[in-house]
């Protein structure tokens, strides 16, 4: 990431640490962390943030290793095909059995300065999940198929939205890859 970019996303972690009460809704089920926590989830939709302008082609890889799980987060400059750009970190789970809200600790510049990032699961399907910040201020939507059915992604917006979630959403362009 860029220094900029890093600063405004320090920035905007430290400003959500100190939020209100938590205006999320409580998770709708619990997950299998076994099976959600694994793999590669593409993002189509998410609040527009300044750090992740003009990112597209969102993923974000689960992997198991040592015991623990490692959460990347990669975005490709401007197209698709753009220079990727990576984010990754250790996932804490902090409910163990709902495994539905959990913290990721990015390493940046160097993994000399970890910025925590809490979410909680709102709901998922077997091919797809939301995410919110406890604040409900920010929210990401995801699907394991790279280009999901319109269909389904009109659900999810609309479903984010009935949950509370009353800021914009953007829907960057979707990874040609294949799943």
């Amino acid at each position: 990431m860029k220094a900029a970019a890093t600063l405004m996303a320090i920035l905007a972690m430290t400003s959500a640490a100190f939020a209100a009460a938590p205006k999320a809704p409580e998770p709708a089920k619990p997950v299998d962390a076994a099976s959600f926590y694994a793999g590669r989830w593409y993002e189509f939709a998410r609040t527009p943030k300044s750090f992740n302008a003009g990112c597209v082609a969102g993923v974000t890889d689960y992997q198991t290793k040592d015991g623990g799980i490692t959460e990347r987060d990669a975005c490709h400059a401007k197209t698709p095909d753009g220079k990727e750009e990576a984010v990754a970190g250790p996932l804490k789970i902090l409910n163990p059995g709902a495994n539905t809200k959990v913290d990721v600790a990015y390493r940046i510049l160097g993994g000399l300065f970890p910025i925590h990032r809490e979410y909680w699961v709102l709901d998922h399907g077997d091919d797809w999940f939301m995410i919110a910040n406890p604040d409900m201020t920010e929210v990401n939507l995801y699907s394991r198929l790279p280009r999901p059915a319109q269909a389904l992604m009109d659900k999810m917006t609309k479903q984010i939205k009935d949950l509370g979630y009353a800021g914009p959403l953007e829907f960057p362009a979707l990874s040609a890859a294949k799943p």
